[in-house]
C-alpha cells in the first residue's frame, strides 16, 4: 500500500517579513532537482527558489517516490503552493507486533 503526499512551498521565515527586502511573497523557481520516478530521501532538495537577495533549496519533508512535478524553472510560486506529489509506502503492522 502507498499513501500520496503533496509537498507545498513552506511558510517563509520570519526574517523575510521583518526586513521586507528578501521576498515579496512570491518566489522564482530557478531549478527543479527531481523528476517523476525519482526516489527521495528525507531532506533531499526538490527545487531551488530565488528571492530578491538569495537562493534557497526547498527540501522534501518526506521520503518516497516522485509521481508528479507541478512546477518548472521560471515559475513563480507562493507559500502553500503544491510543487511535488510523492507516494510513500504505508507500513503494515501486525496485531501481535505491539505485544
Amino acid at each position: 500500500m502507498t499513501e500520496m503526499k503533496e509537498i507545498r512551498i513552506p511558510k517563509a521565515p520570519a526574517c523575510w517579513e521583518s526586513c521586507g527586502n528578501c521576498a515579496d511573497g512570491e518566489l522564482l523557481i530557478s531549478s527543479v532537482e527531481v523528476a517523476v520516478g525519482d526516489t527521495l530521501a528525507l531532506d533531499d532538495t526538490l527545487i531551488v527558489v530565488e528571492t530578491n537577495k538569495t537562493s534557497l533549496d526547498i527540501p522534501s519533508p518526506y521520503a518516497g517516490t516522485v509521481v508528479e512535478v507541478l512546477v518548472k524553472p521560471g515559475n513563480i510560486v507562493k507559500e502553500g503552493d503544491v510543487i511535488v506529489r510523492i507516494e510513500q509506502p504505508v507500513a503494515v503492522r501486525c496485531a501481535h507486533h505491539d505485544l
